[in-house]
């Protein structure tokens, strides 16, 4: 076992709760369609740091993602559907889950560092 850093290190665990690592550049999620049979089972452990509102909505139908707040305070805004609720990140360690087959977005109060666990097969965007 070496020791990784998940900012610069993302970790996928596999339907067989195996984990590989992954470098976080901007070939990450094509690698992660082509070597991990397009995401089928696995998730992403990740950990982004974000200094603006996101520009886009996105939705995971393969299963509920947990959102973990590491620094700053952000706002997740969250679609069922019937309704949209948000729900304010504001201490360290502070999660909201996601559930499976819901758009969601975030909105930024200052720059944030968050922690995913993301079903990330079949992982659709929109704009905001």
């Amino acid at each position: 076992m070496s020791l990784q850093n998940i900012l610069q290190t993302f970790a996928v665990i596999n339907p067989n709760k195996q984990v590989s690592t992954e470098i976080a550049d901007s070939s990450l999620y094509q690698r992660l369609n082509e070597d991990y049979n397009s995401f089928k089972g696995c998730e992403l452990v990740s950990c982004y740091t974000f200094d603006k509102d996101w520009d886009s909505w996105e939705i995971h139908p393969a299963g509920d993602e947990l959102v973990i707040l590491m620094s700053g305070l952000v706002t997740f805004v969250i679609e069922s559907g019937v309704e949209t609720r948000e729900t304010c990140l504001s201490k360290p360690g502070d999660y909201v889950v996601v559930p499976k087959g819901h758009w969601h977005t975030a909105r930024l109060s200052k720059s944030s560092t968050v922690l995913f666990i993301t079903p990330g097969e079949d992982t659709q965007h929109r704009s905001a």
